[in-house]
């Protein structure tokens, strides 16, 4: 079984994404709105921040393993039904990259400078060692502030088995 690199980060986002408008849908019925500014520690993005972060992770890693350019986001989501368009925008925009292209770009080098210090990834290790524990740092967080605000969500949520 060969995976491709289009199978390990738009399958992946894809998923995450659709785990993450659960978690959300769910947290709306119980908490609405008012969750949105809600943050686990005063130094952390609050949930409006960990859906954008995770919006932005997918898409720019898509964009440049793909090496196409990808859309741009305001940034200014209010409700829960603003991150859910986020995400379904994001999606969208996901799924219009062609198949081909993410897998050709698995060489492509990218080099990201993190707080002044540049480095330089093939595609693939930039995926693997930063684009997806980043992405899932964000989805993970977004459940943490949800649980921690009473949304009645469990780890078979978080792993998209209770629908």
């Amino acid at each position: 079984m060969t995976i491709t690199l289009h199978d390990v980060t738009v399958a992946a986002y894809l998923r995450g994404f659709r785990v993450l408008a659960d978690l959300l849908a769910k947290g709306k019925v119980h908490g609405g709105d008012a969750l949105v500014d809600k943050r686990l520690a005063p130094d952390m993005l609050n949930l409006a921040g960990q859906v954008q972060r995770a919006s932005d992770t997918a898409k720019f890693a898509v964009a440049r393993v793909a090496d196409v350019a990808p859309p741009s986001f305001e940034d200014n989501e209010t409700t829960i039904d603003h991150l859910l368009a986020r995400i379904d925008a994001t999606v969208k925009w996901i799924e219009s990259v062609p198949v081909d292209a993410v897998n050709e770009g698995a060489t492509r080098s990218i080099t990201r400078d993190f707080r002044g210090n540049p480095r330089t990834f093939t595609a693939q290790d930039y995926v693997l060692a930063f684009a997806l524990p980043n992405f899932y740092f964000h989805v993970t967080t977004a459940y943490d502030i949800l649980r921690h605000n009473g949304v009645g969500v469990g780890k078979l949520d978080f792993l998209g088995f209770n629908g």
